[in-house]
C-alpha cells in the first residue's frame, strides 16, 4: 500500500476515535484545497481559555505529536512565535543523544482572549507543498467562551482531498475536544436540539454548506473574522 495512503488511513483511524464537538465539519472543499470548522463551548472566562489554549501540554493529544508526549509542545504567543515541539535525545551505549525538534505552525496573529492565528501544515501535511492556516476565535456567550477552530488548507498534495480534509477535520475536532475537556465543556440540550434541526436544514441544502454556516446562530459559532474585527480585512 502507498505511503501517502497509509498516512490517511491512519489519520483517519485516529480521528475516528475523536469524541465529536458542535458544529464539526469540513465546510468547503475543491480541487485546491479544503477547510474546516469546529466550534465549542466551555464554561470558562475568555481569559482562563485564553491561557490554556496556548499550553497545548495540557490538552494537545499525544497520538499526534512526534515524541509521543505532549508535555514537549509549547507555544510563544506573539507574532513569529513558534507552535514547536521538542523531540528529547535518546542515550545509547555508541551514542551520545542529540535532542531534534519540530515546528508544526508559527503565530501571525496573537489577539489575547480573542483569537490566535498560526500559519503552517500539520500532521502528514507537512510532507506536501501545502500551507495552511488555523485561526482559532475565542467569543464570550452566557455559559462562558465559545471556542472555534478554523483550518483552512491549500496548495499541491498528493492526497485525494476529500478522505484528507475529512481525517485533518476528524483530527482537529479531538484536538478541540481536548481543550475543552480540560476547561469543562457546556451541556446545553438547546443546542442539541438546534444541532438536530441544523441536522435537517443541511440535509436540504446540502449543496451550499457556506449558507448554513452564516445562518448559524453566532454564539455557536463565533466568526473569525469579528475575532480580529478590521484587522481581518484588507491587505
Amino acid at each position: 500500500m502507498p505511503k501517502i495512503r497509509m498516512a490517511v488511513l491512519a489519520l483517519a483511524a485516529a480521528a475516528a476515535l475523536a469524541p465529536a464537538t458542535a458544529g464539526a465539519k469540513v465546510v468547503k472543499q475543491d480541487a485546491a484545497g479544503f477547510v474546516t470548522r469546529d466550534t465549542v463551548t466551555v464554561e470558562t472566562t475568555p481569559r482562563e481559555t485564553w491561557m490554556a489554549l496556548i499550553s497545548p501540554a495540557k490538552w494537545w493529544n499525544e497520538a499526534h505529536t512526534w515524541s509521543g508526549d505532549p508535555a514537549n509542545l509549547s507555544i510563544t504567543p506573539q507574532a513569529g512565535g513558534c507552535f514547536c515541539e521538542r523531540i528529547p535525545e535518546v542515550e545509547t551505549k555508541g551514542d551520545v543523544g542529540l535532542a531534534g525538534s519540530v515546528q508544526h505552525m508559527v503565530v501571525v496573529h496573537a489577539a489575547p482572549d480573542k483569537a490566535l492565528r498560526m500559519r503552517g501544515a500539520l500532521g502528514p501535511l507537512q510532507s506536501e507543498a501545502v500551507t495552511g492556516v488555523l485561526t482559532i476565535a475565542l467569543a464570550e456567550v452566557e455559559q462562558g467562551t465559545a471556542i472555534t477552530f478554523e483550518y483552512v488548507v491549500g496548495g499541491y498534495m498528493r492526497y485525494e482531498v476529500p478522505p484528507i480534509a475529512e481525517a485533518v477535520d476528524g483530527v482537529m475536532s479531538q484536538q478541540l475536544a481536548g481543550l475543552a475537556a480540560l476547561l469543562g465543556p457546556v451541556d446545553a440540550p438547546a443546542e442539541e436540539n438546534a444541532g438536530e434541526e441544523g441536522a435537517d436544514a443541511e440535509a436540504a441544502g446540502a449543496d451550499d454548506p457556506a449558507e448554513d454556516e452564516a445562518d448559524a446562530p453566532s454564539e455557536k459559532k463565533p466568526s473569525v473574522e469579528e475575532a480580529f474585527g478590521d484587522l481581518s480585512d484588507g491587505a
